[in-house]
């Protein structure tokens, strides 16, 4: 690899680089809404276990970052300076370790479309912390979408819950803390970086933990090929491709407008479960899903102010 620091792309300026980091966004959300209903899969119910959490986790990491290996070698990407191993620690120790291993655990005894309404608080949770660490200003309406679409999100999850949570529910809610912490750390190494070599080097800085993981937790018990399948998905468009639309979109879009099409993840996760899992899908999902659309469609006419450039 070169050791001179390759230049990210120019930003496209303007309404132009937000639309276009809008579509990305979405782009990588629809990717991740596959997560939740193949990692499932993968995983299996209580009652008929499949692959275990602990690999799942590890294994599409370990693997996805040989791929990461040979897209950076390929591309000639220099090690990324040392200024931003904070940022790609957090990003690894949320999105590699965090948000996988605790979403694996619940999807072991919630169903995915379950996990999908509880998962719908993330965007709410990526705004928070983006404004907060890159101190980012959205308005007051930008809020009120925000919350409102939560607000929502947490109705339908009182409506197909009953309105209890269990022990699923608070590893859930541990995922979506590690994601909205990863995610942010990784749109701030992405101001450096493209956004492919922020999660590809994120991937290859964990390998050394991941693969003795992998390699630890390899599945002792035959799994069926639907696991596997689900596996391979997590592994090649969760774990890595998913990211590069993803990064890519909060960077040009900006992290806490983008952020908010997320409240689609889990009506499109809602979606996807009824033919890969044969879960049901009921009317007022649909409802739902469209008062949702109607507040990510709002929350995007709200003014957000940008941190004021300046001397560092």
């Amino acid at each position: 690899m070169r050791a001179d620091r390759p230049v990210p792309p120019t930003p496209v300026p303007g309404m132009a680089g937000e639309t276009r980091g809008l579509w990305l966004g979405l782009l990588g959300v629809a990717i991740f809404a596959m997560t939740l209903p193949m990692t499932r899969l993968a995983v299996g119910p209580a009652e008929s276990p499949q692959l275990p959490p602990l690999f799942v986790t590890a294994g599409r990491a370990a693997l996805a970052a040989l791929l990461s290996i040979a897209f950076l070698r390929l591309t000639g990407a220099a090690f990324p300076p040392r200024r931003l191993w904070l940022a790609l620690g957090l990003c690894a120790a949320g999105t590699v370790v965090g948000f996988p291993l605790f979403l694996s655990l619940a999807l072991r005894h919630v169903d995915a479309m379950h996990a999908a309404v509880v998962t719908g608080l993330l965007p709410l949770a990526t705004a928070a912390i983006a404004a907060l660490v890159l101190r980012q200003r959205p308005s007051i309406g930008f809020w009120v979408c925000a919350t409102a679409g939560s607000a929502l999100v947490l109705a339908f999850a009182a409506w197909a819950g009953s309105g209890r949570l269990s022990a699923a529910d608070g590893l859930l809610l541990l995922a979506i803390l590690c994601a909205a912490g990863g995610y942010v750390a990784g749109a701030a190494a992405s101001r450096e970086l493209t956004a492919e070599q922020v999660i590809c080097w994120v991937l290859v800085l964990s390998l050394p933990l991941t693969a003795p993981l992998m390699l630890l937790s390899w599945p002792t018990q035959p799994a069926s090929a639907g696991a596997w399948g689900g596996f391979a998905y997590v592994t090649l468009f969760s774990m890595w491709l998913g990211f590069f639309a993803w990064y890519r979109g909060l960077a040009l879009g900006g992290t806490v407008r983008v952020s908010q099409v997320q409240l689609l993840q889990p009506f499109l996760a809602l979606l996807f479960a009824v033919p890969i899992l044969g879960e049901r899908l009921e009317p007022v999902t649909l409802l739902f899903s469209l008062a949702v659309i109607a507040t990510v469609f709002l929350g995007r006419k709200m003014p957000v102010r940008a941190p004021a450039s300046g001397p560092r």
